[in-house]
C-alpha cells in the first residue's frame, strides 16, 4: 500500500451504475461486447450488466474509477458522438488524471470535413489546442505520432474559415542537415516536394481535394522550405514550421522574427529526432531556455501516451525511450 494511500479505498464495495434509458446498451457495450471487453480488461473492477445497469465490485477506489469511467462515456453518447474501442481505451486512460474531463477533450471539434471530425484525442492534445487559442507563439514538442502538425494543421484551417487570418503558411527545414538540395534530380519543385509532403498530406485530410490547388495557386496556402522565410514579414497569417528540431539557432531565430500582426505561429517537433551534422546545436532544443517566461509565448510537451497512430507506435516509442534511458545510466555509471 502507499504511504500515503487512504485506507477507506483498498475496502471491498459495490457500486451500481444506472444506464439513462435514452441510451442504447448496444451503444455502450459496442458490438459483440466489445467495449465491455476492454472495460473489463483494462479496469481493475469487476462488470456485471444487467438491463440498464452496471453493477461494479472491487477495491473502493477502483470502482470509483470505474464508475468515473462509464459517467464519462455516457457523456459522450449524449453529445451525439458514437463510441469506437480507440475512444474507450482513451477515455481509461484519462482516467488516471484528476484534472482531466475525457468527454470534455475527447468531444471538442476542431473542424469537419467530408463526414470526419478532428478532435484532440488526449488531455495534453487539448491542452496544446488550448494553448493555440490563447497564446501568439506555440511550440508543440513530442514523439511522432501526437499529432503536433496534424492538430496544428486543423487550427490554421479554422483559423482561415473563420476569418481570422487570410493564409496559411507551412514551412520546415528542406532537408535534414542544412537544406542542400542540388543532388535531387529534377526541377526546384521537385526537390522540395519529398520534404513537404506531410503538410501537402494533412492538407488534403482538412479541405476539400478540389479546394487545395486553387488556395496553393492564389496564395491562401502557401507551402515552402525554412529558407524562403528569410527577410519576410508574415502579417495577417497561421504560420506552422514542422520539423523545428531540424532548424539550427540561427535559423529558429530567423523564422520567429518573421511574425507579423495579426498572426499566430506554430512551431512542432521531436528534439530526440535531431538529424542536424555533428556540432550543430538544434534551435528547438535552445529555444526553451531562451523565451522561457516571456508573455504570450507557450510550450506543450507530448509524450508517448499522447501517440494516436496504431497503439504500437505508443509501444514502440516507449520501448526506445526506456532503452536510451538505460543506456545513459549505464554510459554514466562507467
Amino acid at each position: 500500500m502507499t504511504l500515503n494511500a487512504n485506507p477507506l479505498d483498498q475496502q471491498p464495495a459495490v457500486r451500481s451504475v444506472a444506464v439513462p434509458p435514452s441510451i442504447d446498451m448496444v451503444n455502450l457495450l459496442g458490438p459483440r461486447d466489445e467495449f465491455l471487453r476492454i472495460l473489463e480488461d483494462q479496469l481493475p473492477a469487476d462488470l456485471h450488466v444487467r438491463g440498464g445497469q452496471v453493477t461494479l465490485s472491487g477495491k473502493a477506489a477502483d470502482v470509483a474509477n470505474a464508475a468515473d469511467v462509464l459517467t464519462e462515456l455516457v457523456t459522450i453518447l449524449r453529445t451525439g458522438q458514437g463510441l469506437t474501442g480507440e475512444t474507450v481505451e482513451r477515455v481509461i486512460q484519462m482516467s488516471d488524471d484528476p484534472a482531466a474531463s475525457p468527454a470534455e477533450v475527447l468531444t471538442q471539434n476542431i473542424i469537419s470535413s467530408r463526414g470526419r471530425t478532428v478532435r484532440p484525442k488526449t488531455l495534453n492534445q487539448k491542452r496544446y489546442v488550448d494553448a493555440i487559442d490563447a497564446h501568439t507563439i506555440v511550440f508543440g514538442i513530442g514523439p511522432a505520432g501526437t499529432g503536433k502538425t496534424y492538430l496544428a494543421m486543423a487550427k490554421a484551417v479554422q483559423a482561415l474559415q473563420a476569418k481570422e487570418v487570410s493564409r496559411i503558411i507551412l514551412t520546415r527545414p528542406a532537408i535534414e542537415a542544412g537544406e542542400k538540395l542540388g543532388f535531387l534530380p529534377g526541377t526546384l519543385n521537385d526537390k522540395i516536394d519529398p520534404y513537404l509532403r506531410p503538410l501537402y498530406d494533412a492538407l488534403h485530410d482538412m479541405v476539400d481535394a478540389d479546394s487545395v490547388p486553387k488556395l496553393l495557386t492564389s496564395g491562401t496556402v502557401e507551402v515552402a522550405p525554412l529558407a524562403y522565410m528569410r527577410g519576410r514579414t508574415l502579417n495577417d497569417a497561421f504560420i506552422i514550421l514542422d520539423e523545428a528540431q531540424n532548424t539550427s539557432m540561427e535559423q529558429m531565430k530567423m523564422f520567429l522574427t518573421r511574425l507579423g500582426f495579426n498572426s499566430k505561429m506554430v512551431i512542432t517537433g521531436d528534439i530526440t529526432q535531431v538529424d542536424l551534422p555533428g556540432g550543430m546545436k538544434s534551435g528547438l532544443r535552445g529555444v526553451q531556455s531562451i523565451l522561457d517566461g516571456l508573455d504570450d509565448i507557450e510550450f506543450c510537451m507530448l509524450t508517448n501516451r499522447d501517440v494516436v497512430r496504431h497503439k504500437l507506435v505508443g509501444r514502440i516509442v516507449a520501448a526506445y525511450d526506456q532503452f536510451e534511458s538505460l543506456s545513459i545510466e549505464r554510459s554514466r555509471a562507467r
